[in-house]
């Protein structure tokens, strides 16, 4: 292949305008998929325009080099990867190209992601039926490859089912749609129905989850011929999804969710077949395993197992009533213990957010250690469900693997994530062997060995034992007549690869030859452990709706830029392609520059990913011995600087004299590494801790707290913590400063200065009040809060005092909010929020609202996306344009909107920063406006 691909790739550069890459980081990028397999392709294309796609596979296939496409790549069985070229579809291939609410049907190109669709299709009150739980990034072109399905397919069926026409690209490069095939291609099928009509008819009786092999039953003349069908399921095996054209549905207008609760799975998967003849919406299971380590409550009736039940109507009265009857369905008593009817929109959308990170939360088992896929998707007919599901718990127990079992019961459809322990000796043959009972288990009881994944590397291997030879050798006939040179993602489901072949681990990894700077309790102190929690899952690369995660990827729509996209180039640097670069890699360096450490991945990425602390360890062995990039020096040290300069006489009237004038602006930026058109905040002319005077706190006295002067609030807004200590006073606090110079060593940890950092947090807990102290401690900056929190632990994990020091941390609300105190009154205040990204992903935001609801604060809005300044991101040069594109995602389009005299909250020093520098307008702090109720 290497001479075939040598002489395309300059071809492909020449025939199209999207990008065509083979270097090593691009190819790393793509080579793991949300499998347990890797394979690292020879190249990637986006294509720009269908015509575009048309034009690769044609060049493709007469080179003979292999093509695998990719919509979301969060195939579970290793579907979407391949050694020739990877054809991503996501990038530039999407947008619903016709909809006819009439005819309730819409066209999208084939990487349009479906919750885009379904936002299309909500003006008109329809929605598509299919509804994978990675709705919010799985292409519609991956959900016809794998014929998904989703929690509704109970009520509206597989994507097999509402495929109304696909437009094709054939392997020799041709244009095509189902409904016109053309006359040679037309008459080879029906020749092909002809020979097997028998065949099909005895061995794929009609069943939609069966999803394992070809679905050539849709051939059928009794089935119209219906050919889009057919191809649904392929995986991208016999041709290349330009378009796709589906039915769509009208939803109730009122729904309710039944939850009921029941002593473990087996006996829920029991009650499922008389749910069904109450005409269930979906019928979802919920296990024990995926609540393991929540910190928030959910409300659920009683039992170890639960079946999320959805009811609905055209009134709430008549879901309500639909709730009853499917209660009634299993003996059931409206308002029982075992059940629970929830119609609160929020509530219920916290229960399904639950169940769709069952793929993340079950990758871990209830010790920590990892579970994998490889058997997730097998499904039965329901009413065999039940015995089904107790002697594959029975086979788990024989072969002593521990799993987390949940899914789509409505539909006998299971996802399971077991202990194989593929990191340890012996991994592969406990996933072989039980791959090999589980497989045969299934089939004793009518089963497919997939259900909605497709079989993919993980069971292409084990149809043999689903499917007769004869029906074996028909698959494989059907397949040629599509693509006769083999080029379609060779190696799945026709001569396919072995199962044990191609596996992401184990695989030899490359420890590191220095100790990390940080200690990664959570991943046993192995970094090697943390990147690898990443599974592919990508939520990450979601663009729809709002939210924190991942705002370079929204902003840039670039895999190399996504959480997923970091973690991929740091499993490679540890074990793959990119080994041999190590630490140095440039490649990873150049991914990790543009993470803005907004730490969203840490709690909105089920699997617990925390890039920022990867980044900072990987800068912290990256630059080790050698000179860093100049705002390292500036930014990463900024602390040190403003003491120093407060140490010059007129230090301060000299650092703003600079800073003030564009010319000495700029050369001051571009010595410091710094983004030349931003403006430098002015350094105040005395320090929070030189303005600070002990107050006298109100009655009733509510005792003694320790304020954190850090270095923002301290040196830059020494007026937000004139206002806090004012606050607090008030609401009966002695308010009392560390002893000496603190710092959270934030921003040497943000930039791998982690033994400085270190050094740092040693001298802050040397500080009187602080390290022997017992006071709470107060912090008004969040980012400076979460490094107490977190990083003060991970830096320091042996010293004793780090632990209870990060345990009496607090924010200006937490203490506020549990202290009982009443705010005073006054006229109601409008303001819009923007939250410090830290606050919305570690610290919460409960305790604000509450308090600002106490104090007659009214949040027009609160803001769910990062400001784009993000500590010294923004500032620095080179970071421009996407620090601004991330403001447009959130901030500045809410900024737009408010109304003059509406305020601006806003409790980071960074979003206070970038607001006055992208909108002219003055955020303020919390505390500045409680202590403006003060005032009356």
């Amino acid at each position: 292949m290497d001479a075939a691909l040598e002489d395309l790739l300059p071809r492909l550069r020449r025939s199209i305008r999207g990008e065509v890459a083979a270097d090593v980081g691009t190819r790393a990028l793509y080579s793991s998929d949300a499998s347990n397999y890797r394979v690292l392709p020879a190249a990637v294309v986006a294509p720009a325009t269908t015509d575009e796609l048309a034009t690769v596979v044609g060049l493709a296939s007469a080179a003979g080099v292999p093509l695998t496409m990719r919509g979301g790549g969060t195939s579970i069985a290793g579907n979407a990867l391949g050694p020739g070229l990877i054809v991503d579809v996501a990038r530039h291939l999407h947008g619903v190209t016709a909809l006819d609410p009439d005819a309730r049907t819409v066209t999208a190109l084939p990487g349009t992601v479906l919750d885009d669709i379904d936002a299309a299709a909500r003006a008109h009150n329809l929605r598509v039926g299919p509804d994978p739980s990675s709705h919010s990034r799985c292409t519609v072109g991956g959900m016809v490859g794998n014929d998904a399905c989703g929690s509704h397919s109970v009520a509206w069926g597989t994507t097999a089912e509402n495929v109304v026409s696909l437009g094709l690209v054939t392997a020799d490069g041709v244009e095509r749609t189902t409904d016109e095939l053309g006359p040679a291609l037309d008459a080879r099928l029906r020749a092909f129905v002809g020979r097997y009509t028998d065949l099909l008819r005895t061995e794929l009786p009609p069943w939609p989850r069966r999803v394992s092999g070809y679905a050539l039953d849709w051939l059928l003349p009794e089935r119209g011929f219906a050919a889009a069908r057919a191809l649904t399921g392929t995986e991208g095996t016999c041709a290349v999804v330009s378009s796709v054209t589906l039915r769509l549905v009208a939803p109730p207008a009122a729904g309710v969710l039944l939850v009921l609760g029941f002593a473990d799975d087996i006996e829920a998967a029991a009650a499922v077949p008389s749910l069904l003849g109450a005409a269930p919406l979906t019928v979802e299971s919920l296990g024990i395993e995926l609540l393991a380590g929540r910190d928030d409550a959910l409300r659920l009736p009683a039992g170890g197992a639960w079946l999320m039940v959805e009811a609905g109507g055209e009134t709430p009265g008549a879901a309500l009533d639909h709730a009853a009857r499917l209660e009634a369905a299993i003996g059931r008593v409206p308002g029982s213990a075992a059940s629970l009817v929830v119609d609160d929109a929020r509530e219920r959308a916290s229960l399904w957010r639950v169940r769709e990170d069952g793929a993340g939360r079950s990758a871990r088992l209830p010790d920590g250690t990892p579970a994998w896929p490889g058997f997730e998707d097998p499904a039965v007919p329901p009413d065999r469900l039940a015995g089904y599901l107790r002697e594959l718990r029975r086979l788990l127990a024989d072969h002593g693997i521990g799993g987390a079992i949940y899914g789509h019961f409505g539909e006998g459809c299971l996802h399971l994530r077991a202990g194989f322990g593929l990191d340890r000796p012996g991994g592969m043959d406990r996933l072989s062997r039980f791959l090999s009972e589980a497989a045969d288990l299934t089939i004793a009881h009518g089963g497919s060995l997939s259900g909605e994944h497709g079989d993919g590397r993980a069971r292409s291997e084990l149809l043999v034992r689903q499917f007769s030879p004869a029906l074996i050798a028909a698959f494989g006939e059907w397949k040629a007549i599509w693509d006769p040179g083999d080029v379609l993602n060779p190696g799945v489901i026709i001569a396919p690869r072995p199962v044990m072949a191609d596996l992401r681990r184990p695989r030899p990894t490359a420890r590191p030859p220095t100790g990390p700077g940080l200690a990664f309790v959570a991943d046993g102190g192995d970094l090697r452990e943390g990147v690898e929690r990443c599974i592919g899952l990508g939520r990450c690369v979601s663009r729809q709706g709002h939210g924190l995660l991942c705002p370079s990827y929204r902003a840039t729509g670039d895999e190399r830029h996504s959480t997923r996209g970091r973690a991929r180039l740091l499993q490679e640097l540890m074990a793959g392609s990119l080994a041999d670069d190590g630490w140095r890699s440039d490649d990873v360096r150049e991914a990790l520059d543009l993470c803005l450490s907004c730490r969203g991945c840490r709690t909105d990425c089920p699997t617990g990913v925390d890039m920022s602390a990867y980044k900072a360890e990987f800068l912290h062995q990256h630059y080790r011995g050698r000179l860093r990039p100049r705002s390292h020096y500036l930014l990463g040290r900024l602390p040190a600087w403003l003491v120093a300069a407060r140490r010059i006489p007129w230090g301060p009237r000299l650092v703003n004299a600079v800073t003030r004038v564009p010319p000495t602006r700029r050369l001051a930026a571009a010595i410091g590494g710094l983004a030349g058109d931003r403006a430098i905040p002015r350094l105040a002319r005395r320090s929070f801790v030189d303005t600070f005077e002990d107050p006298v706190p109100a009655a009733p006295y509510r005792g003694q707290v320790l304020l954190w002067p850090d270095t923002f609030t301290n040196h830059l807004a020494p007026d937000v913590g004139v206002a806090a200590v004012r606050v607090l006073a008030a609401a009966g606090f002695d308010v009392t400063l560390p002893g000496a110079d603190v710092c959270c060593a934030l921003t040497w940890t943000a930039t791998g200065q982690l033994d400085e950092a270190k050094a740092v947090l040693r001298r802050t807990l040397d500080a009187p009040g602080v390290g022997a102290g017992t006071d709470p401690i107060v912090v008004l900056e969040p980012s400076c809060a979460t490094a107490l929190r977190i990083e003060l632990t991970e830096l320091l994990p042996d010293d004793p005092r780090a632990a209870p020091v990060a345990a009496r941390v607090t924010t200006f609300a937490e203490l506020l909010d549990g202290a009982g105190w009443t705010p005073p009154g006054g006229d109601p205040v409008r303001a819009v929020v923007q939250p410090h990204c830290h606050q919305q992903a570690i610290l919460g935001q409960d305790a604000d609202a509450r308090l600002m609801a106490a104090a007659g604060i009214e949040a027009t809005a609160v803001l769910s996306g990062c400001c784009g300044l993000a500590g010294s991101f923004g500032a620095e040069a080179g970071h421009e344009a996407v620090s601004r594109a991330v403001a447009e995602l959130e901030l500045l389009p809410a900024l737009r909107a408010t109304e003059e005299g509406t305020t601006i909250l806003a409790d980071g020093f960074s979003c206070r920063t970038q607001v006055a520098f992208l909108d002219g307008r003055r955020a303020r702090h919390l505390a500045e406006v409680l202590a403006d109720r003060l005032d009356g």
